[in-house]
């Protein structure tokens, strides 16, 4: 975005000088004569050292737990919450819904700002406000519903300002099968993160005969996370890893980024592909503790609500497989990645396809099995889950390297909002309304109470069966714009080309670069 006079104090002093594009947007020469301006000597790089490197993505692997712990720590509860409000399933489905629609619709601007400013400040000043919104829906009253709907949106707002700036860091932090990795460990931490938030709710909610320290424990964990930000987790250059330290740093105006990530067709298929998984993953964590709750009353297994609290057996259970299947899901998912995505370029789309697609028969099971055979509908609820875990890490491996280092935050932040806006923003409501609405033909039974839920979460699988479509368009275009950014990054190699030699003649090693490739480059830029 361009800018008058002095460069404000907010600016991010990470981000080198930069070439301005021209008037009619950000063209190939604009970018890369940056990329060979920017490129450091040896002496003067200024990559962080590997030991800071993983200190800080240590530090934001935790936060990234808490996030997620704290996310889900209702659904542990949502038994309890619903008895205390006497609330329908529509309206308890509400509470994640507001959360994740305020986390969606502030995700762009936390995009916008993380590509133009310090990253580490935004991260800072979103966790404050995390901190103080989580820990006071804690006090909610029992008449007070509408300040939980309330402070659930705002909790959103510290989420935003992470999610979408976290894993640009790492991907300056490290580079190539180091990258994948360090991605890997920091996606495992979703599904792990939303497991303990199970564990943690419904143990507080035991320990306490309260469920409101449900709420209290990931804010007062999220304090000692927000000081660790603050004194260990540094502001890389953008692309640093790919420059040695130097960064790339390009000026362009939001539209131009924009329109960049609508032409990058990987993008933007694999970008629908997880918003399915959205859906599916959001309406599933969110439900399926309470599905299974009612399973068991409808078997005679388990007493009904009719007590101070709620067995909360199942949200122990669901959570520690949850934990067990992201770990290994996405442990398993980036292995797989890194063992064939050197023989088959497009390997990373087609694991994503087969996880989506191979879950599809497990929820199918789950949802007919459960009213007979419980062990059974767990056993497939594993497999499930570790299909769909496949995907986290090689996904988000997936943007790094088809989109530029500049607008990787402005594409974390669209992502995140497409995906939430269709995903799990309305899934766990809509589920929520399916199941209010067919329950009213017969009120009342503890039965029907399950079988309308049971009805509702059918949609599941053939969400599944269309996000497993969107990956496998994916892989036609995923070479090619993996390549095209390579080539971007190369600064030595760009400069080569383009650049003139010291007695103003062309550099004799002039073009490594392909004319193919080079063209590829412009229409993805234009």
């Amino acid at each position: 975005m361009e800018k008058n006079g002095p460069t404000s104090s907010t600016q991010d002093p990470s981000v080198p000088p930069c070439s301005r594009g021209s008037s009619s947007g950000l063209r190939y020469g604009s970018l890369v004569n940056s990329v060979s301006s920017l490129a450091p000597k040896a002496a003067e790089a200024s990559a962080v050292s590997p030991k800071q490197a993983y200190v800080a993505t240590a530090v934001l692997c935790y936060i990234n737990l808490l996030n997620y712990m704290e996310r889900y720590t209702i659904a542990g509860v949502l038994s309890d919450i619903q008895k205390f409000f006497s609330i329908s399933d529509s309206t308890a489905g509400l509470l994640q819904t507001v959360f994740i629609c305020s986390f969606l619709l502030l995700a762009p601007l936390f995009g916008y700002l993380g590509d133009r400013y310090n990253r580490k400040y935004i991260m800072i000043g979103g966790l404050s406000v995390w901190l103080l919104t989580a820990a006071g829906s804690s006090f909610v009253t029992q008449s007070q519903f509408w300040l939980l709907v309330l402070l659930r949106a705002l909790v959103g707002v510290g989420e935003a300002s992470y999610s979408t700036v976290a894993p640009t860091i790492i991907g300056d932090l490290f580079s190539g099968g180091q990258r994948s990795i360090m991605i890997c460990v920091f996606y495992i931490f979703i599904p792990v993160g939303s497991g303990l938030g199970y564990i943690t709710g419904a143990g507080s909610a035991s320990l306490t005969g309260d469920w409101h320290w449900a709420l209290r424990i990931t804010p007062i964990m999220g304090a000692v996370g927000l000081i660790l930000l603050v004194f260990l987790c540094p502001n890389p250059p953008r692309g640093a890893a790919e420059t040695q330290g130097g960064g790339v740093a390009v000026q362009s105006t939001y539209m131009e980024d924009v329109k960049y990530l609508l032409k990058n067709k990987s993008y933007v298929w694999s970008s629908l592909g997880v918003t399915a998984l959205a859906f599916l993953t959001g309406a599933l964590a969110f439900w399926l503790p309470t599905f299974l709750f009612r399973a068991h009353v409808t078997q005679g297994l388990r007493e009904p609500c009719n007590g101070d609290a709620c067995n909360t057996t199942d949200s122990y259970i669901f959570g520690a497989v949850t934990v067990a299947t992201g770990v290994l899901g996405g442990a398993l998912g980036t292995s797989l990645s890194r063992r064939f995505v050197d023989k088959f370029p497009h390997a990373d789309p087609l694991i994503c396809a087969a996880g989506m697609l191979g879950s599809v028969p497990c929820l199918f099971v789950i949802i007919f099995v459960a009213s007979s055979s419980i062990p059974a509908t767990y056993v497939f609820i594993f497999f499930g889950e570790l299909l769909l875990s496949l995907n986290w890490a090689v996904l988000a491996d997936i943007l790094l390297y088809v989109v530029v280092p500049t607008r990787r935050a402005t594409a974390e932040a669209l992502q995140i909002t497409v995906g939430h806006l269709f995903g799990d923003a309305g899934s766990p409501y809509l589920l929520g309304v399916i199941s209010d609405a067919i329950r009213s033909s017969n009120p009342g039974t503890h039965d029907w109470n399950f079988q309308s839920l049971k009805y509702s979460l059918i949609l599941c699988p053939f969400v599944g069966i269309l996000g497993g479509m969107f990956f496998l368009i994916t892989t036609r275009y995923i070479t090619e714009d993996r390549k095209a950014v390579e080539r971007l990054v190369e600064g030595e190699t760009t400069r080569l080309c383009l650049s003139e030699g010291p007695r103003g003649e062309s550099d004799s090693l002039s073009c490594k670069i392909p004319q193919k490739g080079r063209e590829r480059v412009q229409i993805l830029l234009r």
